[in-house]
């Protein structure tokens, strides 16, 4: 009878919860096919989750499938399948994801409650900063790219004007949807969305597979090229004609404008790799966050601002390293586009990273030291943008550490006691353990909560002063003296933060330069681990460059990746 009693009233109050208006806060559930097997709310709102990102998950999988067998086909069988036939398929997949973004901003996320919730660690500055300007790189890379066709219209496909205009749309489409709604947390059309991202996401990343692979081809007629120039000057036949012949029967002809759309369009090129694999992770994050409801506990009342204050050693260092890695650069590029690479320049350029990469080792070590010595608590909170940065981070470091151990075995294999080898071989294992020390660094700093006690309380007053600062209005005679209180006022705040703190801003701030000038270098066409011939004599032509290019823009993403990371690690220290 107890037990009549006390369902008699839960069905009442059913009833009555039905015949109510509904709450306009109360938040909408994920319903999926799992509906009707689930006990609670909350364990049938966790199913359907699943269910729909393996759903959407699988979806992407298979236009990857699709895509990746196109492109295998174009590169293996240029007849059957062609370039532009890859285009036709990737022209598809844009307008579809036009489609779909146009309607997620105009429709799905001007519904009620659509974004209730928004994530504070996703969609970094930096990050959105990096979309802005890859993506404005890439633009630019089509507009060459649709001059170049142009004045060569006579040879070339109509198809080869039509992928970059549908690209400069998609772009720039793509890139004001990730800066305006990277961070939400969406709560409507859960599984639309889904599917909508991960499509969106397949589509980056066969973007970004046929980028690398049509470089790959580039550089291997430029480079075949210059070995017939070589044979020309010494007046020796070249040993393979029916090439050479295919690649003379589109040329550029011998006027300024085609100089530069060629010219321009070799330089951005590695700028649209990049766009895509950054698009690709702010993207990921968007997918996990889709039904992510965030506790307010969770959400932090103050964020931690950059604030060029307490370092004064790393940025020296750092930019020493810059000033002096530019200069090795600009030599280098001007040597090794040359028709005979100076084998001083290999040296030079090889002794600048054997010298750099030890010192970013040690200041990884000790800043994992410090964080080892120091009692902040760890973040165990879930977070996917924290998540998806150890993920990048571990697997884009791939890239570069695998052409290292490659080239170690090659260098090994032939004679490593030769002066460039030697130096070769060197670079190859320092370049493994800087990557090593880096990701334990940065993975372990991004772990930590952001601010203790006492930070909290040295950062409420810096913020003060310097509010107090910008309020007063500073006459010519009273310039003098402002500047001095600033200076006294920085050197006051470096010499009361904790030396833990303090050497954990120094190294932070140094390995951020370091990584920036390591990202420049690959980017802009410095490539010795090609260009020095040793592995590729040693591999063989088709597989050193099938190495080298899917090595290379990891690498670079890492780089560039290293960055947003390290900064994190200084905002927090």
């Amino acid at each position: 009878m107890s037990d009549k009693k006390v369902f008699r009233p839960c069905h009442h109050c059913k009833s009555r919860s039905a015949s109510a208006p509904t709450d306009t806060t109360k938040i909408h559930y994920e319903k999926f096919w799992l509906y009707r097997h689930c006990s609670s709310v909350q364990q049938r709102d966790r199913q359907a989750q699943k269910a729909g990102q393996l759903f959407s998950g699988l979806l992407a999988m298979n236009v990857m499938f699709l895509g990746s067998a196109f492109i295998s086909s174009m590169i293996f069988n240029k007849v059957a399948i062609t370039l532009a036939d890859v285009w036709i398929l990737l022209s598809i997949l844009k307008v579809l994801c036009l489609f779909w973004i146009i309607y997620y901003l105009l429709g799905t996320s001007q519904q009620p409650h659509a974004v209730l919730y928004r994530d504070s660690h996703a969609g970094a500055i930096w990050i959105r900063g990096s979309v802005l300007l890859f993506g404005s790189c890439s633009i630019l890379l089509n507009v060459f790219q649709i001059g170049y066709s142009t004045i060569l219209v006579h040879c070339k496909s109509k198809v080869e004007i039509v992928f970059p205009s549908i690209g400069i749309l998609f772009i720039c489409t793509q890139a004001y949807f990730l800066w305006h709604h990277s961070k939400d947390c969406i709560q409507v059309q859960h599984n639309f969305t889904r599917c909508g991202l991960m499509v969106t996401i397949a589509t980056n990343l066969l973007l970004w597979l046929l980028a690398v692979t049509n470089d790959t081809l580039h550089m291997e007629i430029e480079s075949q090229l210059r070995e017939v120039e070589r044979r020309f000057a010494g007046k020796a036949p070249p040993s393979h004609p029916h090439w050479c012949n295919e690649t003379t029967l589109c040329t550029c002809p011998n006027t300024t404008i085609c100089k530069v759309f060629q010219k321009g369009y070799i330089l951005l090129y590695p700028f649209n790799t990049e766009y895509c694999l950054v698009c690709c992770s702010v993207l990921y994050v968007m997918w996990k966050n889709v039904g992510r409801r965030i506790s307010h506990d969770h959400i932090p009342n103050t964020k931690p601002k950059f604030k060029l204050q307490g370092v004064v050693f790393g940025p020296l260092l750092g930019t020493s390293a810059v000033i002096i890695g530019t200069c090795v650069f600009m030599m280098y590029q001007i040597q090794a586009t040359s028709l005979v690479p100076s084998r001083q320049v290999f040296v030079i350029y090889y002794s600048y990273y054997i010298v750099l990469l030890p010192l970013m080792s040690v200041g990884a070590v000790i800043g994992t030291i410090i964080h080892a010595l120091e009692k902040k608590e760890l973040d165990t909170l879930k977070n996917p943008t924290r998540s998806l940065d150890v993920v990048l981070l571990m697997g884009a470091a791939l890239g570069q550490i695998g052409m290292s151990y490659f080239s170690i075995v090659a260098l090994v294999a032939t004679d490593p006691r030769d002066l460039l080898n030697s130096l070769a071989l060197s670079y190859s294992v320092l370049l493994i353990f800087q990557n090593i020390t880096q990701n334990v660094f940065v993975i372990d700093g991004l772990h930590r909560r952001r601010i203790t006690p006492s930070g909290k309380e040295e950062d409420t007053k810096e913020e003060q002063n310097r509010e107090a600062y910008s309020q007063r209005r500073v006459s010519v005679l009273e310039l003098g003296q402002e500047i001095r209180k600033a200076s006294l006022s920085y050197i006051h705040t470096y010499s009361h933060l904790s030396w833990k703190r303090r050497v954990l801003r120094e190294i932070s701030f140094f390995l951020v330069l370091c990584n920036i000038i390591l990202w420049v270098m690959p980017t802009f066409g410095a490539h010795p681990i090609f260009e020095n011939g040793m592995e590729r004599s040693f591999y063989g032509y088709s597989t050193w460059f099938v190495i080298v290019n899917f090595g290379l823009p990891l690498g670079v993403f890492y780089r560039m990746h290293s960055v947003g990371g390290l900064l994190e690690v200084y905002v927090t220290a």
